[in-house]
């Protein structure tokens, strides 16, 4: 009994069991975001919650059966044409999804939303989609369905994956426009952007940060008021530019997002004709000061 006591903990502290924990986790929160919002509201924004709406709606196909036969199409397609490695990682969501699906049909009569509330509910919806699909990419699995057809036609065609995956959609979201109005593609669009907004915060995480790239004369005013005023590092490269063939330095340096207007308007200030390029910053170490 000890020994396999051992064994369940040990396997609960692997990562597997951590990925497939929030794999569980993700597609239950998918299930009932598709069924508080997405599937009332029929807010059709692409894959196969999008074409189950618009089959529940022509042919009356419950939501749960649909979207299980064609995760289960896609993944045997995904086993004869693709990597079995590739396909196997959709194989719990396969099965799983659908049944949370199903277990949760009934989450309306607990919470009603009114109609007049569809734009919010579209920002809730994608903020919650793109929290799910953030989160099992960075777990390394896959939702199947659309993925699955995606990854295909890029391994069969060459067709990149992110053009298929923007036209299949888009397909998905002019039907569901045919079949509900215009609205629905308004909102399948909010959905979307903010869903694509959330899907780089998860995986990425919110940058705190800037880093700039600095091409100046003034290389020495600007590292000295980089290092004592703004109290951060600052590395130099020896470039060459490609218009005048001069020598140039480029300063490498970054500062909090508090800092960063207040960085620029110096910079300028130092040398006005000192060009620079800014980027967000998602980790920093601050170990040494160069």
């Amino acid at each position: 009994m000890n020994k396999l006591a051992k064994k369940c903990k040990d396997i609960i502290k692997t990562k597997v069991f951590y990925n497939y924990l929030m794999l569980f986790i993700a597609l239950f929160v998918s299930a009932v975001n598709y069924n508080l919002f997405t599937r009332p509201l029929k807010i059709v924004a692409g894959g196969s919650n999008g074409l189950a709406i618009v089959f529940e709606d022509l042919f009356s196909i419950p939501p749960s059966f649909f979207i299980l036969v064609f995760s289960v199409v896609t993944l045997v397609l995904g086993y004869l044409l693709i990597e079995k490695e590739k396909a196997s990682s959709a194989l719990v969501a396969t099965f799983v999804y659908p049944f949370f699906v199903s277990i949760t049909e009934k989450i309306t009569s607990l919470i009603s939303l009114s109609q007049s509330d569809i734009i919010i509910c579209s920002l809730f919806a994608g903020a919650i989609s793109g929290w799910v699909a953030g989160v099992t990419v960075k777990v390394g699995l896959s939702q199947g369905g659309i993925t699955l057809i995606d990854q295909i036609l890029y391994e069969k065609l060459k067709i990149s994956i992110s053009k298929s995956n923007f036209v299949i959609n888009l397909l998905i979201v002019l039907l569901g426009g045919y079949c509900f109005g215009f609205t629905s593609i308004l909102c399948a669009v909010i959905f979307l952007y903010v869903s694509s907004v959330v899907i780089d915060k998860v995986l990425l995480g919110i940058s705190c940060n800037k880093s700039f790239y600095i091409i100046t004369d003034k290389e020495k005013e600007i590292k000295k008021y980089i290092i004592q005023e703004l109290n951060s590092g600052a590395t130099i490269f020896n470039v060459k530019s490609g218009k005048s063939d001069d020598d140039k330095c480029v300063l490498m340096a970054t500062v909090s997002n508090e800092l960063y207007y207040k960085a620029t308007k110096k910079i300028k200030k130092i040398d006005k004709n000192a060009f620079f390029i800014v980027t967000d910053s998602y980790e920093v170490n601050n170990g040494h000061n160069n």
